[in-house]
């Protein structure tokens, strides 16, 4: 009864942890990654690892993932650059477009001709129309110089007392009104405008008020730009021509000498000069 028998089996044994375990003896996978710099496709991990998926569909959406836009992506074309049949790559196209990691959508062209429009998506659920477009970048706007002013009247003889006294004048317009502040540039602009008024007999008075009287109430953006205006629209006539006098209009007639028979001025007949200071009288 004490003899046991070799050959019977013993007792199964419980599994301890850390032992018999594939993990526990180095096994399993072991990743040797070299980071890409070029000619790579970025793959999401919910198609790679897609529970669902075959990995004929798994491979043909990374696939098609990695080509570039406008490739061709119908079955034909893919049967004749993989082994499997049409039928299998057909039924895989179909699985991704049940996932939504395919949209097929046939359109009809201008000429009449209807296509299949292929999308393929890395993320299904994601539309590129469901995003909003990006805010554009604010760019500031650049300085624009400003407009220049309108041309203003000139002068026939611009001498500088002349445009002095205009200078003057547009400097003092401030006072009259504090909104005709004008910059030293835009009174050496006008200046000539207001002297081509000077010259023509206008006084300065007349000239101030013709600047500052009606002006508009609101804020003058630019009173240098209003006030060339005026200068060109306003500007007075010429004044009526007076023909100088004549040197010799206060001249005496000419007269014969009594005495010696020339030619003499004086308002009466006579004798000339010499012929005067011959006479015992003279003397």
């Amino acid at each position: 009864m004490d003899t046991q028998n070799p050959s019977a089996s013993t007792r199964a044994q419980s599994r301890t942890a850390g032992k018999n375990h594939p993990h526990a003896s180095g096994g399993g996978l072991v990743h040797d990654n070299t980071r890409h710099t070029t000619r790579f496709t970025v793959i999401g991990n919910h198609l790679a690892q897609h529970p669902s998926l075959s990995g004929l569909a798994i491979g043909l959406a990374v696939y098609i993932q990695s080509l570039p836009a406008r490739s061709c992506v119908d079955i034909k074309t893919l049967a004749a650059r993989f082994p499997e049949g049409r039928t299998r790559i057909a039924a895989a196209l179909r699985e991704l477009e049940i996932h939504g990691y395919l949209r097929r959508e046939r359109e009809r062209l201008p000429s009449g001709r209807i296509i299949t429009r292929t999308t393929s998506c890395n993320q299904p659920g994601h539309r590129r129309d469901d995003h909003p477009p990006r805010p554009a970048k604010t760019r500031r706007p650049k300085k624009t110089p400003p407009k220049p002013l309108p041309p203003v009247p000139r002068p026939s003889y611009p001498s500088p007392t002349l445009i002095q006294q205009a200078t003057d004048l547009l400097a003092d317009l401030h006072h009259h009104d504090r909104r005709l502040l004008l910059s030293e540039r835009d009174a050496a602009h006008l200046a000539p405008g207001v002297a081509a008024w000077l010259e023509r007999d206008v006084t300065p008075t007349a000239l101030r008020e013709a600047l500052t009287t009606n002006l508009p109430p609101q804020p003058l953006c630019r009173p240098a730009a209003l006030l060339a205006h005026r200068l060109t629209a306003q500007l007075p006539p010429l004044p009526p021509f007076r023909a100088p006098a004549s040197p010799f209009a206060d001249r005496h007639p000419l007269q014969n000498c009594d005495g010696c028979d020339r030619a003499f001025r004086a308002p009466e007949p006579g004798r000339c000069l010499d012929c005067r200071r011959d006479l015992p009288e003279a003397a």
